[in-house]
């Protein structure tokens, strides 16, 4: 979007003058890195605002760092001051905002954190609701302009236009917002805590189904594994290589041969291929059968189980239906004929916990094939694996269904979050002082919050 974009379309759609935040704002300057680094952090002192402390719905504190008072004075420039709005500037955060509250006390920036010290004419609550809008994030990543950009600077910072109703209209929409959206990201939170405990108990029904069978009345005995204990008295526990054809890392064909690449057929899977469901759906690429004739490519069988050996996502586990390949940070486990590729692969949702716990830590941790051919694996007749299979399938079918529900409720909520902000913000929908206190009472009595904060605060 170009400069003057935003500009024309708040001027079709505000109900009032549209101006430069820059004429407007006592200040506008980001921090700096103290000297030291993160090394100059302290377990308590002053507080040192971050990228990941400054988020829409306001300033989380939880992982805070602190730097002491003498650094804080270094760092005079960038100190806070109550109703100070901050703007991360840089990095996979640009555009979250917030602003400072009054009884925050004294604190500091570094340099991906942007104040913005708005002036008398421009409340601080009214100018971050701006800057949230979704035409404020437009003119926000106008001014962001890719990789070769480190961030973004004051001057683009100074560019960005807002509606300018008088200041008491401001505090009222903003007072207004406080409530509505407050409402909406409490609802939010509720969704989230639902995805929370579906999750939970997800794992839950997958380790039950898995470690105990569907006989509650069978008989028991103890596995010898923490993580599985008690296990029917029937099954198996024995290493996973005992009751697999192929344990074996998978390659990357070299990418200066470009012709292995051309008109692919194989799928091609890597970490970023996992999506937390069994099956893989989504290779990352597709290599052609040259890359296969010169043994640049290894083939994996459908019904593979692929599990990531390294990295930050070591332990996760995925299914594929047909022949495929793999990359290095992967392992194919192949089954013979005792063990169902799919009940191992729901097995190997327990282990998603457990690898990362267990794998060899150099400078990212690491599962081999030689560990993961040790790793003790329980083997139920495989009739009743196939049963335990089929009624894990339609169980997580039910629970992805209901998921995906939630996640489509979630959605409907943040889009309403911003349409009333933008409604708000740019006089579509005019809030009178009447409206204000019927929404905060109607707010309070829902959520048994006290009374109202004085809007003209």
């Amino acid at each position: 979007m170009s400069a003057t974009q935003p500009r024309s379309e708040l001027v079709a759609h505000a109900a009032w003058p549209v101006d430069r935040i820059k004429d407007h704002a006592g200040k506008i300057g980001s921090g700096v890195t103290p000297s030291g680094g993160a090394a100059s952090y302290l377990d308590d002192g002053i507080p040192l605002l971050r990228s990941q402390n400054v988020h829409f719905d306001g300033l989380r504190l939880d992982d805070v760092a602190y730097i002491a008072e003498e650094t804080h004075n270094e760092m005079s420039g960038s100190k806070l001051r109550p109703r100070d709005v901050l703007l991360n500037i840089t990095g996979a955060s640009i555009g979250r905002c917030a602003f400072v509250p009054d009884d925050f006390g004294e604190g500091n920036v570094n340099q991906h954190v942007c104040i913005i010290r708005p002036a008398a004419r421009l409340n601080h609550k009214f100018l971050t609701y701006c800057l949230s809008a979704p035409w404020g994030q437009d003119q926000v990543f106008a001014g962001f302009t890719g990789a070769s950009r480190q961030g973004l600077g004051q001057r683009d910072l100074g560019e960005i236009q807002v509606p300018l109703p008088p200041v008491p209209e401001q505090q009222r929409i903003a007072a207004y917002l406080d409530a509505g959206c407050a409402a909406i990201d409490a609802a939010v939170a509720a969704k989230r805590r639902q995805l929370e405990t579906l999750d939970a108990l997800r794992k839950s029904i997958v380790y039950r189904a898995v470690t105990k069978g569907l006989n509650p009345t069978a008989p028991s005995r103890t596995s010898g594994v923490a993580w599985f204990g008690e296990i029917p008295q029937h099954w198996r526990c024995e290493h996973l290589k005992r009751f697999s054809k192929r344990i074996q890392a998978g390659m990357t064909p070299p990418t200066n041969t470009p012709e292995y690449y051309f008109d692919g057929t194989i799928p091609w899977f890597a970490p970023g291929s996992f999506n937390g469901d069994i099956d893989l759906r989504e290779p990352r690429k597709l290599i052609n059968e040259l890359a296969r004739s010169e043994g640049e490519l290894r083939i994996f069988p459908a019904e593979t189980v692929f599990v990531i050996g390294i990295g930050a996502t070591i332990g996760k586990v995925g299914l594929v239906s047909a022949e495929a390949s793999c990359n290095q940070q992967l392992i194919g486990i192949v089954c013979g004929h005792r063990m169902h590729s799919r009940f191992l692969a729901y097995q190997f949702k327990i282990y998603e916990d457990v690898i990362p716990g267990i794998a060899t830590a150099t400078t990212l941790p690491i599962f081999d094939q030689v560990k993961t051919g040790n790793l003790p694996t329980l083997q139920p007749p495989i009739d009743e694996q196939r049963s335990i299979c089929a009624f894990l399938d339609a169980k997580l079918a039910e629970s992805k269904n209901i998921v995906a529900c939630i996640e489509r409720q979630i959605a409907t909520l943040t889009a309403y979050r911003k349409s009333l902000i933008h409604e708000c913000v740019t006089g579509q929908r005019r809030i009178t002082e009447t409206e204000v206190r019927h929404t905060i009472g109607r707010i309070a009595k829902t959520t048994g919050a006290g009374q109202r904060e004085d809007i003209h605060a």
